[in-house]
């Protein structure tokens, strides 16, 4: 039984334009988008659907999500070009207790369309929607040595290192790696208008 509470946002659908200046639409998940967002989970890599927290191969688990959807929960973005699914990103959030201000942003990018911007755009907009909901923090975790573009652009807009955990994940083959929890303060008044710092490059 779909339980889904899903709600319009104003200035979504949004277009942003990619590296290479086509132009890539942004909107939230809606039920509809169950089959296309199990074909792109399965463009992933073997390795890189590992280090997600769901086995996101598994269309249970896809037909789950889209069943439960619920944006005051945790908000799904969905980056749609050439006609297709080619990143996701998601805003989770607590809605009472004593981390309602702070939030956690999760991005994945069709290795297909990767060095494109496509990440920097979902991360973008998520940092835009955490601010309108009015929280604090945000936190985006990375692991060291494998995701590096991720960490450069996560740089770019904001977000700093603030703790390295060594040896807190493995890969598929069980060998540890660290990994980088980075924050960003919302509404800092040390970052740029935007949002954005220099000297890095957005890769991601």
């Amino acid at each position: 039984m779909s339980t889904t509470t899903v709600y319009p946002m104003p200035g979504y659908p949004a277009v942003y334009l990619t590296q290479d200046g086509e132009q890539m639409t942004i909107r939230p998940m809606v039920p509809e988008d169950q089959d296309g967002l199990l074909d792109f989970f399965r463009r992933l890599s073997e390795a890189d659907r590992f280090d997600l927290k769901e086995d996101v191969s598994n269309p249970k688990i896809i037909e789950r999500w889209a069943l439960t959807l619920d944006y005051s929960r945790v908000l799904p973005l969905l980056a749609i070009l050439d006609g297709k699914i080619v990143g996701n990103g998601t805003l989770h959030h607590r809605r009472a207790g004593a981390r309602q201000h702070v939030g956690e942003v999760r991005v994945t990018v069709d290795p297909a369309y990767r060095n494109r911007g496509v990440g920097r755009g979902l991360l973008h907009k998520l940092i835009d929607i955490a601010g309108d909901k009015g929280l604090k923090k945000l936190m985006f975790e990375v692991v060291a040595g494998r995701e590096e573009a991720a960490q450069h652009t996560a740089q770019v807009l904001g977000f700093i290192p603030v703790a390295s955990l060594p040896g807190h994940v493995q890969d598929a083959c069980g060998d540890p790696h660290d990994l980088i929890i980075m924050e960003r303060r919302l509404l800092d008044p040390g970052l740029s208008a935007d949002g954005e710092v220099e000297d890095y490059l957005p890769v991601y």
